[in-house]
């Protein structure tokens, strides 16, 4: 059998990466997202992107995303192998020099079609078996204006926060106590509590859109109930946070924030606004569903 090569690609031969065609059931291709490199415009770099050969023929692949300042990938959102080369695309993961999380791009209900949930799964072991670990399931959102717009409640005030140093504050308390996977791994890890708020603060700061978009919300006798983030991404509108300190929790307060935010940006002239929760965040997979969000994807992520 001819030698497996591994290696990145260049701006002279970053159309490698399409001589491969995707699954036609997951990842980036299964919903009308075509590679396309910056040496073309586009928004992968080809030293990102990486592939396995057997002689000429590309057999698995990986693309890893960052975005336009950013120095070094965000994440692997693109992974895919032929039939009977898992070990290679497995071998491709652990040669490439990138320690990042792989957000794996599947339709709503992937579980219900065999055809489907396979190719999820034989993913998801390919990268287990590079050193991966499986970390949550997450619903992805996108409202619409075919979608109700929800009325805001009223119940809570909404004002901008200047100053970082109590939006940190408001964030260690709503990461005193989460659901959310991301956020408990990083207080499990030597920054603890500290590492989660600011990881979430140096997040909003990457978006591109405006700092005066940050909201703290106050109920009727002034206390802080919690924040939320309406924003950009690289790729478009989105919520880009929704918090409830502890103490305010219990009286649905992630609903008015939610809609409070959703609002904001549509009058900001969004055309669409993306979303999403972790499966296991009952009360705000609730408030998304509520809220007149769809479901449109779910991601698995392994870090």
């Amino acid at each position: 059998m001819t030698d497996l090569v591994i290696r990145a690609l260049t701006p002279s031969d970053a159309a490698l990466f399409t001589t491969f065609q995707d699954s036609p059931f997951v990842g980036r291709a299964a919903f009308g997202h075509a590679y396309t490199s910056t040496a073309d415009g586009g928004e992968y770099r080809p030293d990102w992107s990486w592939v396995a050969l057997r002689g000429d023929t590309v057999i698995a692949r990986a693309a890893w995303w960052g975005g336009p300042g950013d120095t070094e990938p965000v994440v692997l959102n693109w992974f895919d192998f032929a039939d009977g080369e898992a070990e290679a695309g497995a071998e491709l993961l652990r040669r490439a020099p990138f320690d990042k999380e792989y957000e794996l791009i599947a339709p709503a209900g992937w579980r219900d079609d065999p055809a489907v949930r396979a190719a999820v799964e034989e993913r998801v072991a390919a990268a287990t078996a590079a050193g991966m670990k499986p970390l949550v399931e997450r619903y992805r959102y996108r409202w619409t204006p075919g979608c109700p717009l929800p009325e805001r409640t009223g119940r809570l005030t909404y004002r901008p926060e200047p100053d970082d140093e109590v939006i940190l504050d408001v964030l260690r308390r709503v990461h005193s106590s989460t659901l959310d996977a991301h956020a408990r791994k990083a207080i499990e890890g030597p920054g603890g509590l500290e590492a989660a708020a600011r990881e979430e603060l140096e997040f909003f700061h990457w978006c591109p859109s405006p700092r005066e978009w940050w909201r703290l919300a106050y109920t009727p006798d002034g206390e802080v109930a919690g924040i939320q983030v309406p924003a950009h991404n690289p790729s478009g509108p989105c919520v880009g946070f929704i918090g409830v300190v502890p103490e305010a929790r219990g009286h649905g307060y992630g609903y008015d924030l939610l809609v409070e935010c959703t609002r904001f940006l549509v009058e900001q002239g969004a055309e669409f606004v993306a979303g999403a929760t972790d499966q296991g965040n009952a009360p705000m997979a609730a408030a998304f569903a509520r809220a007149g969000y769809p479901v449109i994807q779910e991601w698995v992520h392994l870090a």
